[in-house]
């Protein structure tokens, strides 16, 4: 006769062991990715982010746009930082790359959608879409959002979120396209602030500007009185991210 072979029982203590192993490191793997964008980073300043669609064609007039802002920004002297893939990242990144300054793609390993373009002085690659979040934020002078979808909204409520609650210092934050971005402000006004969400003045925080020049004149306004480079107490304040 044949006997039956049980299944090996996992030890449950054994196998919280092993998760609490994993996910140790796991912090030195985020560790490491912090630690390698800060170094890269670095020199970059002053930079622009610039967020939107991945799935926006070359050619399209949010392409187009975005392309012909970032080359302003960039034969103006701003290194312009994307998230290094397809669509209007690419367009931003394209921008720069043929302008005067540093065209940096903070690119995401992801299972669809993302892929490096070609167009990156500065590549930079993250597993964690939290720590390359903070590397948009932590080396901006300003932010532009271009038409986009979920991911879009995600980096802008980010920045939002952080500069209302003062966990980053104020700067221009941009949205590109009135047509686009005009149902969602008007939502904010009629919601928000009318059941008492936010404050009126939050949405002081934000800008709609639809010429790519306009975009740039903002940037360089919003500085006149003062350096691009962020001050002892906007560093510190940086340091809580």
């Amino acid at each position: 006769m044949y006997q039956t072979k049980l299944p090996k029982m996992i030890d449950p203590g054994q196998a919280a062991i092993n998760y609490t192993a994993q996910e140790a490191w796991r912090v030195f793997g985020i560790m490491a990715e912090f630690v390698a964008a800060t170094e890269r980073l670095a020199n970059i300043r002053p930079a622009v982010t610039i967020w939107g669609s991945a799935r926006v064609k070359p050619g399209h007039p949010y392409y187009q746009m975005t392309e012909q802002l970032a080359r302003l920004l960039s034969d103006s002297g701003f290194s312009v930082i994307s998230g290094g893939g397809p669509g209007l990242m690419e367009a931003a990144n394209r921008g720069a790359y043929f302008g005067k300054s540093p065209s940096v793609g903070l690119n995401i390993a992801l299972p669809h959608e993302q892929v490096a373009n070609q167009f990156q002085d500065v590549s930079q690659n993250f597993h964690y879409f939290f720590s390359r979040k903070v590397m948009f934020v932590r080396f901006a002078t300003a932010f532009v959002a271009t038409p986009g979808g979920f991911g879009t909204l995600d980096e802008l409520m980010e920045c939002l979120t952080l500069v209302q609650t003062g966990k980053t210092r104020r700067i221009p934050i941009i949205l590109m396209g009135s047509e686009f971005w005009g149902g969602l402000l008007a939502w904010f006004r009629s919601r928000l602030v009318a059941e008492g969400m936010i404050n009126a003045e939050d949405l002081d925080l934000v800008q709609v500007i639809d010429q790519p020049q306009e975009i740039v004149d903002a940037i360089f306004r919003y500085y006149e009185t003062r350096g691009f480079q962020p001050t002892k107490a906007e560093r510190d304040m940086m340091l809580n991210l």
